[in-house]
């Protein structure tokens, strides 16, 4: 027992030809669910009868509506846009971002769904792979098409691709202080604010006072476009509609064993959604101040940023599958570093972990996720502390 401890603690049992392995299978268990669904589909929809992309008919319906003056934010309105393409469509797929992200749906309108599905996965997808080569210097496709997030982004049709990209590099970027292009990417990424909530503490703490004011100016530029082009209303509008979000979290609309936060793990295990949020909250808070006093020690070094992106993840009560392809910067660091204890092991596990954490949550009633999460963003903070402190250029 003791050499099995030792073994996952030193992370020796990833030799080359094993991590290699690992690999294939994950890329062929992708590859093989994306053919069979695209393959068993009959006219855009899947043999449960879901429109491929699921969760991108509410973009494609906003932008639709947008074309011809609609409010996307009336639920019924949005929700018969969505009927013209989901005939029969069960259930309501909901649009509950802000309207800066009206400046990303309105092109998506101009075009039928599923060439506005292809184009959107290739544009932002191509986005997430160029962060990708910047952290990693290069691109190793095995790792990319084994990558569960990926898979389930292009299944879902949803917005992890553009917003991991942007936050991903707007991080490297502030790290090697260029201060300019890390603000406008941060400010583009706030289209989904809840992942964004350690970033500007992280930025104070760090001093990066340039990065701040970029940051601000472009989330304040979005902001007045989007006011200009859709109206002061819609602020209005969406503002009313976020408290129907909450609720549809907080009654479980969603599926509590589908969501990979603190707060589902307490709802899925009986919890009241005051105890959940409260819980929520306290660990949102520690994950907080433990990011404050490493960027106040240490600056905003690439350490720090990718415990922060870890930490965006522990932050929010809203929480999927699809949104763990924000690990890809952290895993991608502590590929390039030496291990420290437990580090590898910890990095396979984080790998693998958004292919089973959804259907064992839902099978067990165990939410792997938050365990794993919160294991890696502790082994990033440790080497954030032990790492050299950024220095200004």
């Amino acid at each position: 027992m003791r050499s099995v401890i030792d073994g996952l603690r030193s992370g020796e049992w990833l030799n080359r030809a094993r991590v290699r392995s690992y690999l294939l299978i994950l890329a062929a268990a992708n590859l093989l669910s994306l053919a069979w669904l695209l393959v068993s589909a009959r006219n855009g929809f899947d043999l449960e009868g879901r429109l491929l992309g699921t969760d991108f008919v509410s973009f494609w319906a906003a932008g639709q509506m947008i074309q011809f003056g609609g409010n996307p934010y009336n639920i019924a309105a949005h929700a018969a846009a969505q009927g013209t393409v989901w005939i029969g469509q069960t259930g309501y797929t909901a649009f509950f971002y802000p309207p800066v992200f009206l400046l990303w749906c309105w092109p998506l309108g101009l075009f039928g769904y599923f060439p506005a599905l292809a184009s959107w996965l290739v544009l932002t997808g191509a986005a997430l792979i160029g962060a990708v080569r910047v952290w990693m210097g290069r691109i190793n496709w095995l790792a990319v098409a084994a990558f569960p997030p990926l898979v389930i982004t292009i299944t879902h049709g949803q917005t992890s691709f553009l917003l991991a990209a942007l936050l991903g590099l707007g991080v490297w970027c502030a790290a090697k202080k260029q201060h300019f292009a890390a603000g406008v990417l941060l400010g583009l990424a706030t289209f989904k604010p809840q992942f964004g909530v350690l970033v500007p503490l992280v930025l104070l703490a760090g001093r990066e006072w340039r990065v701040i004011g970029w940051a601000g100016l472009t989330a304040v530029v979005l902001a007045g476009v989007s006011t200009l082009i859709f109206g002061t209303q819609v602020w209005f509008d969406w503002l009313s509609i976020t408290r129907l979000a909450q609720d549809a979290m907080a009654d479980g609309a969603i599926g509590f064993a589908k969501m990979q936060s603190l707060f589902a793990m307490v709802r899925l295990w009986g919890g009241g959604a005051r105890l959940a949020f409260g819980m929520q909250t306290v660990l949102a808070a520690g994950t907080a101040a433990t990011l404050v006093v490493l960027a106040w020690r240490r600056g905003l070094t690439l350490e720090v940023g990718a415990a922060t992106l870890v930490g965006a993840l522990l932050a929010t009560p809203f929480l999927l599958d699809y949104d763990f392809v924000l690990l890809a910067f952290p895993l991608i660091l502590l590929h390039a570093r030496d291990p420290l204890p437990w580090e590898r092991t910890a990095a396979a596990i984080a790998f693998a972990m958004p292919a089973f954490a959804r259907p064992l949550a839902i099978a067990t009633g165990v939410p792997l996720a938050v365990f794993v999460t919160t294991a890696l963003f502790i082994l990033l903070a440790r080497r954030a502390a032990l790492a050299e402190p950024a220095t200004e250029v």
